[in-house]
């Protein structure tokens, strides 16, 4: 998605015609992203809202104009991120080996699941649960960027993985 140097030039200079243009370009992209990392539609809104304030605050900081699709994106992330981590403590580290969900049955039972129902059980998820979840499978970070980021180990992220998609594949089994 791209928006006009004319809009972004309208947002440096704060211009609230700029900052609507911007933020309806992009709105609700973000808000998805949003929605996989809270628990509830109120959260994703107060992430949305404290992402494009962000947004706007730091935009002078672009660098290119060319990358504010994923620099948007990285700030929404961030905000997430952020959110929880002022809620969250994350358990003991625990090191259990790190296991997958069968592809078959992760396959079929994602292929009968709307994306409101999936979202809906991702939402259900423990915090620290959801949020490696979501670095890992749908944002594609490995488990040495998500430490860092979370300021947890190595061990930790695996072990919540694990246990997300243990979840996962017990609330799918249940359900379908």
């Amino acid at each position: 998605m791209k928006v006009s140097a004319e809009v972004l030039d309208q947002c440096l200079l704060n211009d609230p015609r700029g900052q609507e243009a911007l933020y309806k370009a992009y709105a609700s992209i973000m808000f998805g992203i949003c929605l996989r990392y809270s628990r509830n539609r109120m959260e994703a809104e107060d992430i949305l809202q404290e992402g494009f304030i962000k947004v706007f605050k730091n935009l002078p900081q672009l660098h290119s104009k060319e990358s504010i699709d994923g620099w948007i994106r990285r700030i929404m992330v961030n905000t997430a991120l952020n959110y929880y981590t002022k809620q969250l403590k994350f358990q003991n580290e625990v090191s259990l080996k790190y296991e997958t969900l069968d592809a078959t049955f992760q396959e079929d039972a994602l292929s009968k699941l709307s994306y409101n129902e999936l979202l809906r059980i991702l939402q259900g998820l423990p915090a620290g649960y959801r949020t490696v979840f979501n670095l890992f499978v749908i944002d594609g970070y490995n488990h040495k960027e998500i430490s860092e980021m979370l300021g947890i180990s190595e061990n930790t992220s695996k072990s919540q993985l694990w246990r997300a998609k243990a979840s996962l594949k017990k609330i799918l089994t249940r359900i379908l």
